[in-house]
């Protein structure tokens, strides 16, 4: 099993994974509110630049040099303001050495990416939504583009709301679940619930089921060729450990914590 280890800045509490040692990283907490990426990069590594997204539940993943063309030229997927200006998107690949990839979740599921060989990151944003679009496997596709092999990624799923307090409608369950499995749409759920560990569990409530979002991504990748070594999943779930996440779920409020990782 991959060991997750709490680490503290400042008397700040924020996780990390053993898969990804080798690379400065962390999934950080609700006691890191008020405190933005670029302030965060410096507790892993001083001489990184920083890098973030306006997140929008999609898959497009971007690599830096991608945000910072887009970022001069402007156009409909950039969002301004007097302080800041940010590129739409749910993920980020690094394209080179010392860069801070970030991400920003409560309930959906952080993803951080790193290459034992190569050196190179991601940081995804995977919602049900994401998810329903692949965007963990998109990401992994940049990083292969860029000279990636499957064999030599690490990915830390880090925490998420667990699929036994999630409950979605049997259509998003659907959706979802298109990803993995290639039953016709209408028995897509049925086909899943019945699949030893099952990222969809039964609810109580007509129409309804419980998804396990993180497990989803684990199928998806291990689809991809990946192996479940190569993944680790955060044994800690939003909703139920209001000490140290927040949850959207639980408090209907927009508050985020940030994860992110340093490319060697």
């Amino acid at each position: 099993m991959h060991e997750w280890q709490w680490r503290t800045w400042q008397e700040l509490p924020y996780l990390t994974c053993s898969l990804l040692e080798a690379f400065p990283h962390g999934f950080f907490t609700q006691q890191f509110v008020g405190r933005p990426p670029l302030e965060l990069t410096d507790v892993l590594h001083s001489e990184a630049s920083g890098y973030r997204l306006k997140q929008v539940h999609g898959n497009v993943v971007l690599t830096p040099q991608e945000i910072s063309s887009k970022l001069a030229t402007g156009g409909d997927d950039v969002d301004t303001d007097e302080n800041s200006a940010l590129v739409h998107g749910d993920g980020i690949a690094s394209d080179n050495s010392s860069q801070a990839v970030w991400v920003a979740s409560a309930d959906c599921t952080p993803a951080l990416i790193a290459d034992i060989k190569t050196g190179a990151v991601a940081a995804v944003h995977a919602g049900w939504r994401g998810t329903s679009k692949k965007i963990i496997p998109v990401a992994i596709g940049r990083l292969v583009s860029q000279g990636s092999k499957l064999e030599n990624l690490r990915i830390a799923l880090g925490p998420a709301i667990a699929g036994e307090v999630y409950q979605v409608s049997i259509q998003t369950a659907a959706e979802v679940g298109a990803t993995i499995s290639s039953e016709k749409e209408d028995k897509i759920v049925e086909a899943l619930l019945e699949q030893p560990n099952s990222p969809i569990l039964n609810d109580l409530e007509p129409g309804k089921v419980r998804l396990d979002v993180r497990r989803v991504n684990v199928l998806q990748m291990e689809n991809m060729g990946i192996d479940a070594e190569q993944i680790a999943i955060a044994p800690y779930c939003t909703f139920q450990t209001p000490e140290y996440f927040f949850s959207y779920r639980r408090e209907k409020e927009k508050k985020i914590q940030w994860s992110g990782i340093v490319s060697k």
